[in-house]
């Protein structure tokens, strides 16, 4: 009997922490609190805490990292996989798959776009130019990122940011400051800007032909490294 006790506990912490997840109260990237300090905020044992965040780990969902803490990595054991996928894939191939993923992305966000989001477009974007001027490739990085993922977010479509943020981690490896250059130019393209005004003016048909012209570009520019 109290191996089933401490089982049903157990298996009542992998829901709470699940249900965290799931709501994205607990978005990926996000550090979970200390072990004590989450038992007690569960009303639950440390070993049953334990155990639980052993589980999730094992699913895919969560990871510890040594002296830093436990990190969730994956909203749900299909998203754990398909990051591992996306892990081992080719640069050419991310992009393709994104290619149909950032159009209906574009075509949701120009009928769906609040005017709160746009601002936060036109701010990762700003940052992204900066950026791109100074030479600052991180930051750049960074916020061509910010960018796309605030439009999946402007979509709002669940299962669109579900997949776009188990894209976010590999999309780093698409991304280089210097594809953003046409041959000759020295100043960066403004085909992200293109898709914002075309999102902005609710023309769902030109956004997702800008949204499939940047990964073209730089489609070609990977295949021409």
């Amino acid at each position: 009997m109290r191996t089933v006790q401490r089982k049903s506990l157990v298996d009542g912490a992998i829901e709470v922490l699940r249900e965290r997840i799931d709501s994205g109260s607990w978005p990926v990237g996000h550090r979970l609190p200390a072990e004590a300090k989450l038992a007690e905020e569960l009303g639950m044992s440390r070993a049953s805490v334990r155990e639980a965040t052993r589980a999730l780990a094992h699913a895919g969902m969560l990871a510890a990292r040594q002296g830093d803490g436990t990190f969730v990595i994956a909203t749900s054991e299909s998203d754990a996989a398909l990051r591992r996928q996306l892990g081992t894939a080719e640069v050419v191939e991310i992009i393709e798959v994104r290619r149909g993923l950032d159009m209906a992305v574009a075509h949701a966000a120009a009928l769906r776009r609040t005017p709160a989001e746009l601002e936060q477009l036109s701010a990762a974007l700003r940052r992204r130019r900066i950026a791109g001027e100074q030479g600052d490739e991180a930051t750049f990085v960074e916020a061509d990122i910010a960018f796309h993922v605030g439009l999946a977010q402007a979509a709002h479509n669940r299962t669109l940011q579900e997949l776009y943020h188990s894209f976010s981690e590999v999309i780093e490896s698409t991304v280089a400051l210097k594809d953003c250059f046409g041959p000759g130019d020295t100043t960066i393209s403004y085909d992200h800007e293109d898709l914002l005004a075309a999102i902005r003016d609710e023309d769902q048909a030109a956004a997702t032909l800008a949204a499939l012209a940047i990964l073209n570009t730089q489609e070609s520019a990977v295949r021409g490294r």
